[in-house]
């Protein structure tokens, strides 16, 4: 059918250029992903939604394209230095200043990715509140453009600096059944690890939780689990997909 073209549509098309343009010349290009969710809480973060059927049973390291497929089911996830995944021509910077070939990378680095864990972009207590903010806010908009973009399944990761923050950074996951946690360097010291099982309860109270996957590299997971062990007493699941490093301490362990 050909389409007709009326002023009326001449003016709204006109607009929607308009504002196009707008939002790249006020470097307010993300707004066309904020547009398709809806903000919460006293910093509008943006609402994440993960409810998969299946979960992921590798996980591969941004940094490991090769083991991107490894299984139909592989995720990729982001538990390293932050200057891995978000230099200057990381994807973030590519949404944000809606940079068409760099993006365009990113969609053919992911293409058939069934799931990501968001990015863990690093939070600490004694960096300036507001750039842990920032951060925070950076891991939401890149999920949203992963699941709009990418059509996968984020699966969000659980960050935390102490349990005065435990709201705030779970504030718009409300809706969510399946998190993500690393234990990655939470495991061997105990304030750590008080730390972390703190976080663990707080999610199991406060969010509709069915599964939680799990990061881990011990070689055994005896330790990991221990951790866990508050939302397994609830009758959540707890999934520890394999990765390289895990596979390959479990591998020293048995010798």
């Amino acid at each position: 059918m050909k389409k007709v073209t009326t002023k009326a549509n001449q003016r709204d098309e006109g607009g929607k250029r308009q504002l196009k343009d707008i939002r790249k010349l006020l470097n307010l290009n993300y707004l066309s992903l904020l547009n398709k969710t809806y903000c919460t809480g006293e910093f509008d973060l943006p609402v994440l939604y993960c409810n998969p059927d299946v979960l992921p049973d590798y996980l591969a390291l941004y940094t490991q394209p090769g083991d991107y497929h490894k299984t139909p089911l592989t995720g990729v996830c982001f538990y390293l230095y932050d200057s891995s995944f978000d230099g200057p021509n990381g994807l973030f910077n590519a949404i944000y200043y809606s940079d068409k070939k760099r993006l365009q990378f990113y969609k053919e680095r992911f293409t058939g990715i069934k799931f990501f864990i968001s990015p863990d972009y690093s939070q600490f207590g004694d960096l300036h509140k507001m750039e842990n903010l920032v951060r925070l806010w950076k891991a939401r908009i890149v999920s949203l453009w992963l699941t709009l973009e990418m059509h996968a399944i984020v699966i969000p990761n659980i960050t935390y600096i102490s349990e005065e923050t435990f709201p705030l950074f779970c504030c718009g996951l409300e809706e969510c059944r399946v998190v993500a946690f690393s234990t990655k360097g939470h495991v061997r010291n105990a304030n750590e690890r008080k730390l972390t099982k703190a976080a663990v309860k707080y999610v199991t109270d406060h969010l509709p939780l069915k599964s939680i996957v799990v990061y881990s590299v011990c070689g055994e997971d005896k330790e990991s689990l221990e951790l866990f062990r508050y939302a397994a007493d609830h009758g959540i699941q707890i999934a520890i997909p394999d990765n390289m490093l895990r596979e390959r301490n479990m591998r020293r362990n048995s010798l």
